[in-house]
């Protein structure tokens, strides 16, 4: 783990294996919902059988940040999204702009995970997704 800036706890994102969703068993999906910041939803595969849904989420080659209290146990950026500008990750984000984390099976429908991404075990042929905001699905359907 590397301290950045003195406020987050940030580990480098390993590089993505697949920009695509995965095909049958041969890994977890990942969505990531970047339209609350003007961007796109990514679908990436993370290979394997990720022990968690943080190490999902770094299989497929997002860059995650933690808050400084909490660390790693709290998603706070995700590409660097929000900014430092916008939240510092010190402790947890509001309930009104926060990364909400959800599971679904392949072609199924989303639900709100109840678990931290650190604690969650995603089976290979799931897809996990994440949205900014107040704790809406992604905007898309899992694939």
């Amino acid at each position: 783990m590397v301290l950045t800036a003195g406020l987050t706890v940030a580990e480098p994102a390993p590089r993505a294996a697949h920009a695509a969703a995965c095909t049958g068993t041969t890994g977890v999906t990942v969505v990531v919902d970047f339209t609350a910041f003007g961007g796109s939803i990514e679908v990436r595969c993370a290979p394997g059988d990720p022990a968690t849904g943080l190490a999902a989420l770094q299989g497929a080659g997002f860059a995650v940040t933690g808050t400084a209290r909490w660390g790693l146990a709290f998603v706070c950026r995700l590409d660097g999204l929000p900014t430092a500008a916008t939240e510092p990750c010190v402790n947890t984000p509001p309930a009104s702009a926060y990364w909400s984390y959800w599971h679904a099976p392949a072609g199924g429908s989303w639900s709100y995970s109840t678990l931290g991404a650190s604690s969650y075990n995603p089976a290979p042929g799931t897809v996990e997704g994440w949205s900014f905001g107040s704790g809406a699905a992604p905007g898309i359907s899992p694939p």
